[in-house]
């Protein structure tokens, strides 16, 4: 969920066709581009351009779609920290996983009703991100601040995420210490803590803006509300700290670190790969199993990371080509913004699905919870025990992936 970016209100309210609104995330997912009609041309007989007929045509759907994937997510996400919660799961990278999933829960029960007013039961007549209802306008502010924190958070712990998973396996020995639970926790901690304080100036210069408006219905004036963006004076100056906060530590930041973890993930998983080999080459092969399980873990956190860069990695091109060239941010990042948006959903609900597929240990502890009536030790099933996080340290998820 991003925040509102910019908001600007033209003088003259009757003849506007389109307020430059933007909610920026993460997570991201925002409230971004508005379209103030279906028509494929302005009030002043402009022709729209590709990407903006593209944008008019997609946000017709674009709300019945996120309602979609928020339903499916809010579901996945609340199994994530109910499985992953389990004392049998208890390990440093299992609570980063946790809190993971509820960043992403919070993403999209924030992103739900949103999808539902501004998008599917938009009144035709207003303009979107408009309202009549002074709650949901009070809403929308706490939209664009709170979903901004969900999805920046979720940005940093899967950083922490690489982190971790690069520092255990370049470093088998020392591993368990760098990676501990303790660690683990205030890995989230700070992250929790790091974001709100740094978001702060996207909290204050968004405001409820009121604005006359004739009610083609009764034919009088009516007073419907949006949101403005404070900028001019005082809010000049916060206007630009929060507008970089966003572009460096939400956005570029972010994607060049997730890059480069990217790679160091690469590198360390053909190191382990070359050692499984030669393990096996050897005649170890209980060395070589357990190295095997190892490695289908990382595989699985590297697939989460590169999912997360995927979705945020176009956002940072976008925003530093906006940053340069403010035609580019209107005529090109406003109209691709509810695609991004969709695109960070998808991803915000999908890690369910890669727990399932690639953890062993997962999928039995899902079952184990959840299908109460499938047989325990059935054909093919092993008996999931209790592993000690003392003993075996980060190991923990890694010995039944």
């Amino acid at each position: 969920m991003e925040s509102f970016n910019r908001s600007t209100i033209y003088d003259d309210l009757v003849n506007v066709t389109t307020y430059d609104i933007h909610l920026d995330n993460n997570s991201e997912i925002s409230l971004n581009s508005l379209v103030c009609s279906p028509e494929t041309s302005n009030d002043n007989g402009t022709e729209l351009t590709g990407l903006a007929k593209f944008n008019v045509l997609y946000a017709g759907v674009h709300g019945y779609l996120s309602v979609v994937v928020c339903l499916f997510g809010i579901v996945a996400n609340s199994v994530n920290i109910v499985v992953l919660t389990r004392k049998n799961m208890l390990s440093s990278t299992n609570v980063l996983l946790t809190w993971l999933a509820v960043a992403d829960l919070f993403t999209m029960l924030s992103y739900f009703p949103f999808a539902l007013h501004f998008f599917i039961f938009k009144e035709p007549d207003l303009y979107y991100f408009t309202t009549r209802y002074f709650g949901w306008i009070c809403f929308l502010l706490f939209h664009a601040s709170f979903s901004i924190v969900c999805h920046t958070v979720a940005i940093w712990i899967t950083i922490a995420l690489a982190i971790f998973r690069f520092l255990y396996i370049w470093f088998p020995t020392r591993g368990t210490t760098y990676c501990s639970l303790e660690k683990a926790k205030l890995a989230i901690t700070l992250t929790i803590v790091s974001t709100i304080i740094c978001l702060v100036p996207n909290y204050i210069v968004n405001v409820n803006g009121d604005m006359p408006y004739c009610d083609p219905k009764t034919n009088s004036n009516v007073i419907i509300h949006t949101i403005e963006y404070r900028s001019g004076g005082a809010f000049r100056v916060l206007e630009n700290v929060n507008y970089w906060i966003q572009a460096v530590f939400v956005k570029l930041i972010p994607c060049v670190m997730l890059t480069i973890l990217t790679v160091l993930l690469i590198v360390a998983m053909h190191r382990a790969y070359k050692k499984r080999m030669a393990l096996k080459r050897r005649g170890k092969k209980a060395e070589s199993d357990k190295h095997n399980e190892h490695n289908r873990t990382t595989l699985m956190l590297f697939t989460v990371v590169v999912l997360f860069l995927i979705t945020e990695f176009p956002q940072g091109v976008l925003t530093l080509m906006s940053s340069l060239n403010k035609e580019y941010h209107s005529e090109i990042y406003e109209n691709l913004g509810n695609l991004l948006d969709m695109m960070a959903l998808l991803n915000n609900s999908i890690n369910f699905v890669l727990y399932c597929t690639m953890s062993k240990q997962f999928r039995h502890t899902f079952i184990g919870i959840f299908c109460k009536c499938c047989p325990k030790n059935g054909p093919g099933w092993r008996k999931m025990g209790v592993v000690s996080s003392e003993k075996n340290g980060f190991a923990t998820v890694t010995t039944h992936v």
